[in-house]
């Protein structure tokens, strides 16, 4: 079974930055597209950025202008660059990967990401 191996969180005062990275254990076949979701206490889990297969790249509206989302196609590792980290982006921050083949869908294990001063 692939598993998705996250890494980069932690904590950082507000305005910091924090890169996250995502790899796969194993390999993954038909990857289409690739993706952070956070999910906050109490509340859903949200998507934060997705990049799929010729770059494009789509943002929440709360972390336009301050997250980039970048992928490596040869490692199948997608990073989240976060910039101007505010304490409402405190949340756990999961990896996702979507392929064509089946499970079709892989999620990481959460990596925790606290932003406070």
């Amino acid at each position: 079974q692939v598993l998705l191996v996250e890494s980069g969180g932690g904590l950082v005062q507000p305005g910091g930055s924090l890169r996250l990275s995502c790899a796969p254990s194993g390999s993954i076949f038909s990857i289409y597209a690739m993706g952070w979701y956070r999910q906050a206490p109490g509340m859903h889990r949200e998507l934060v950025a997705t990049i799929i297969n010729g770059g494009s790249t789509n943002y929440a509206d709360s972390v336009k202008g301050r997250f980039t989302i970048s992928r490596d196609n040869a490692k199948n590792t997608v990073y989240l660059q976060m910039n101007g980290l505010k304490p409402e982006d405190t949340a756990v921050y999961y990896c996702n990967i979507k392929s064509f083949v089946a499970p079709y869908e892989y999620w990481g294990q959460g990596t925790q990401v606290t932003v406070s001063s």
